[in-house]
């Protein structure tokens, strides 16, 4: 009897998957199969709430199996010798898998796909996570895109060139005693916490059905208005889907094939033209990091290398963790990530700035905070949205365009619903005190929310006079050419 391995990462799903539909057509049994090995990973393995995610992700995925007659093998260990065993013990012909475009697990799968293919193993990788494969995009001359208008009008044609995939109709799921070494439970892995901080995170469903249920919310709820409300935090404007995104509990190529189907149902004229924008600029932040390994660890730009950040602060990063930073949107922001494991996308910006601008932080602090508190934390989008917010990046914000967070939260918040809801301190603040408390200092000595941890306006003129040291010196940021702006 044929049997192939499906070596499950971040695609913890069944429908629209690449490497399962094909290796399902080709074997008469399947072996699905898990491997933990964040060591491997570096700096794109889970933090505590991606870890958290995956643990539910994976019982969900393993529910789906064993509702087949399967099961989710998992292993901790070494993929390499994990595949091994696995082939051995079940005498696999193949191993099928789906793509991860990280440098370090490009390099690690290649690795792998050549020891394997050396035993005698056939081994088929596929696209699963993207429209379109990192290495399929350039300009005219050849190079990377490194600007994202240009990239997008690329990459929108490859956006509608395929269906998704169905949950193979004839997959015979293999079923495990203890044939495998090193079977373990998922509960053995350790993913979730010790002590019990993630009870916030209820709002979420991890697994494939959970991410369907959260893309029909979105169409039918936020779609219409989504291009005007996406910028709004205290609304449910935006899609939420970026953790079932992330961890492959569903596929781009899924989410316009859904709502192309209700567009042509409903016929009421909905344009997800913005909302497919917005998951195109999640494709550029892999198709660089994947094209620009060292932006990891490294300015995109190189010329931002000689900028003079603020030595490192710890009582202020302590409060800006702590959402106690006397901001009062930036404090929303960062209580809402540490409550749910999420923040809306306007607020991320909001407290990247305040914490690269105002305190002059090295964007790299924000980014470990992140990566260890989002469940969507996606190595590619968070550095590449800290580095834009720097003003390192690709793309980036200029480096004077500093965010004035009482401003932003007057114009996207202006009842200041978003800052009641998780600055309760600040719940029965009057008018415009719930985005500026410190312009009446008995109503904040009276509400026990803290004064504000930098003076807005002499930290603005800080940092620009930073900037201009940085751009008068040797190390000015290069600005980008013609040939880069139009694409080559």
């Amino acid at each position: 009897m044929s049997t192939a391995i499906v070596w499950f990462r971040r695609d913890l799903r069944l429908a629209d998957h690449p490497a399962l539909h094909a290796a399902a057509a080709a074997h008469e049994r399947v072996v699905a199969l898990y491997v933990h090995a964040p060591e491997e990973e570096g700096e794109g393995a889970p933090g505590a709430a991606g870890r958290w995610w995956l643990h539910h992700s994976l019982t969900a995925l393993d529910a789906s199996l064993r509702a087949r007659g399967g099961q989710l093998a998992v292993v901790a260990g070494s993929s390499l010798e994990a595949l091994r065993h696995a082939v051995a013990a079940t005498g696999a012909e193949a191993v099928y898998f789906n793509r991860i475009f990280e440098p370090r697990l490009v390099r690690r799968d290649a690795t792998i796909r050549g020891a394997l293919e050396a035993d005698g193993i056939a081994v088929h990788p596929f696209n699963g996570s993207l429209w379109c494969e990192p290495g399929e995009i350039a300009t005219k001359q050849g190079d990377p895109y490194k600007v994202f208008t240009p990239f997008w009008r690329v990459l929108r044609t490859y956006v509608e060139r395929r269906e998704p995939w169905p949950v193979p109709s004839r997959m015979a799921m293999r079923a495990f005693g203890s044939d495998i070494p090193g079977l373990a439970s998922i509960a053995s892995l350790g993913l979730l916490p010790t002590r019990d901080w993630a009870k916030g995170f209820a709002e979420w469903t991890p697994g494939e059905q959970g991410a369907h249920e959260m893309l029909e919310l979105f169409a039918d709820d936020a779609l219409a208005h989504y291009a005007e409300s996406r910028d709004l935090p205290a609304r449910h404007g935006t899609s939420r889907l970026s953790p079932h995104l992330h961890w492959g509990e569903i596929s781009p190529v899924q989410v316009v094939a859904f709502l192309r189907a209700r567009a042509a149902k409903r016929r009421d004229g909905t344009d997800p033209e913005p909302f497919l924008r917005q998951l195109g600029w999640r494709e550029f932040s892999q198709y660089l990091l994947y094209h620009f390994p060292r932006t990891i660890k490294e300015n995109f730009n190189p010329g931002f290398d000689a900028f003079r950040w603020a030595g490192p602060d710890a009582h202020a990063l302590r409060r800006w963790r702590q959402g106690l930073t006397g901001i009062p949107i930036v404090d929303a922001g960062m209580r809402e990530l540490w409550a749910t494991g999420w923040m809306h996308n306007r607020v991320r910006m909001l407290v990247a700035s305040l914490l690269t601008k105002n305190l002059r932080q090295h964007w790299k602090l924000g980014e470990r905070w992140f990566r260890d508190t989002l469940v969507d934390a996606d190595l590619a989008n968070n550095v590449m949205g800290w580095q834009w917010v720097a003003g390192s990046g690709a793309d980036a914000a200029p480096y004077f365009r500093i965010f004035n967070p009482v401003s932003q939260s007057e114009k996207f918040d202006p009842d200041g619903a978003y800052i009641r809801r998780w600055v309760p301190e600040l719940a029965n603040a009057p008018g415009r005190l719930v985005h500026a408390p410190w312009e009446d200092t008995a109503f904040l000595q009276a509400s026990g929310y803290p004064p504000p941890l930098v003076d807005l306006k002499t930290s603005r003129e800080a940092a620009l006079t930073a900037y201009r040291n940085l751009r008068h010196g040797r190390g000015a940021p290069a600005s980008l050419s013609n040939a880069d702006r139009e694409g080559g």
